[in-house]
């Protein structure tokens, strides 16, 4: 990466970004409490929500054959990354961004063992104009059929919306719904048999994929070139910031063809390193061996003047998802990865002991009150 000096003497924090978790999460875990009461609703159907689920990535009915799963998730503000782009240098990566969009709500889905079966698609645009882009809402549209095509879901339809008034002139809003099964039932990881001695495999992220993009353009105001500061030899902030989040759920049913159920699962997203403890119960995850961190996320850890503690608590820094696998599966789930075109690696284990993650080369831990989703 071209050494330069830092965009400002003063740090680039997430929360003078404008993302402040600690006000968003008393509203998320306020709304989990009163979706829990409404769960008695399901009986008259003849059906029962997995309680064990609720506050999960994904939430699992029980439907008597197999379980079924679904989640909903909106891209964020990656896309205006795109339309700055667009604007720069007249390439709009719209096809990258419809895999974020599908890939947030995927990898989700996957993290409870269900395997993905079909994707909504909810796309808000400003006004009826944004679509008179010919060329940019058929990227759109390649870009969403090739993405389930990856996940092998079918694209069962989608509401596009013009909100003018709502959604600011211009922009679009994108988001997905996805729907799986969990079959047979003795697929589902939601954490019931994670224990002291289990591996964490990593997976490796492919760049900053769609979290951590207000910081990231709060940044690009403070470059001199922008969004086209050179990263690499080969790649602006712009293109590096929009290389699009892989798809993981080649890799869950690769494992569940080999033979493999992971005690649980943890897609890497908003909050970094600290969604390694997002199961509730207390125990300790000791991380030993790190990824290499994507140029985009060293550059921006870098210009935004972030210590480690800022820089894992906020983005994925090269591990985009989590499996906690039986130590003697280990080995084989990374080569399974492997073949699936995914790096991964064993990067530490579960331990008993507080809840926490310690990640050691760093000298770096999370605690508890780190990290409040329930």
């Amino acid at each position: 990466m071209p050494r330069m000096n830092s965009a400002a003497g003063t740090g680039l924090t997430y929360h003078q970004a404008g993302v402040d978790y600690d006000l968003v999460d008393p509203l998320k875990i306020a709304a989990q409490r009163a979706a829990a009461a409404t769960a008695g609703n399901l009986a008259a159907h003849g059906v029962a929500e997995v309680a064990a689920s609720r506050g999960e990535s994904a939430y699992v009915v029980d439907v008597g054959p197999f379980l079924l799963a679904s989640i909903v998730e909106c891209l964020g503000t990656k896309v205006l990354v795109a339309d700055a782009m667009a604007r720069l240098t007249g390439v709009g990566h719209y096809e990258a961004i419809a895999q974020d969009t599908i890939a947030m709500a995927v990898n989700d889905l996957i993290t409870v063992g269900a395997t993905p079966l079909v994707v909504q698609a909810y796309w808000a645009a400003g006004g009826s104009d944004w679509f008179a882009d010919a060329a940019r809402a058929q990227a759109l549209v390649d870009g969403w059929r090739r993405a389930c095509d990856r996940c092998g879901v079918a694209w069962g339809g989608g509401e596009t919306p013009a909100l003018a008034g709502i959604v600011e002139a211009g922009r679009v809003d994108l988001a997905a719904a996805c729907t799986g099964l969990v079959n047979p039932k003795s697929r589902l990881s939601l954490g019931e048999r994670l224990a002291p001695g289990d591996a964490i495999v990593l997976l490796a992220a492919s760049g900053i994929h769609a979290n951590g993009l207000s910081l990231a353009r709060k940044l690009a105001e403070r470059l001199p070139q922008g969004y086209l500061t050179p990263v690499t030899s080969t790649q602006n902030y712009g293109e590096a910031l929009l290389e699009p989040t892989p798809l993981y759920a080649p890799v869950t049913e690769a494992l569940w063809a080999a033979g493999i159920v992971p005690h649980y699962a943890a897609n890497v997203t908003g909050h970094g390193w600290r969604k390694l403890m997002r199961h509730p119960a207390a125990l300790t995850y000791r991380i030993h061996r790190l990824p290499d961190v994507p140029a985009v996320l060293r550059f921006v850890q870098l210009h935004a003047n972030l210590d480690d503690r800022e820089a894992y608590g906020t983005f994925n820094m090269g591990a985009g998802f989590a499996l906690f696998v039986a130590a003697a599966d280990a080995e084989r789930c990374v080569d399974v990865a492997r073949a699936q075109g995914v790096a991964a690696w064993v990067a530490g284990r579960v331990e008993a002991g507080p809840k926490q993650v310690v990640i050691e080369p760093l000298g770096l831990t999370f605690g508890a009150d780190d990290l409040r989703l329930r």
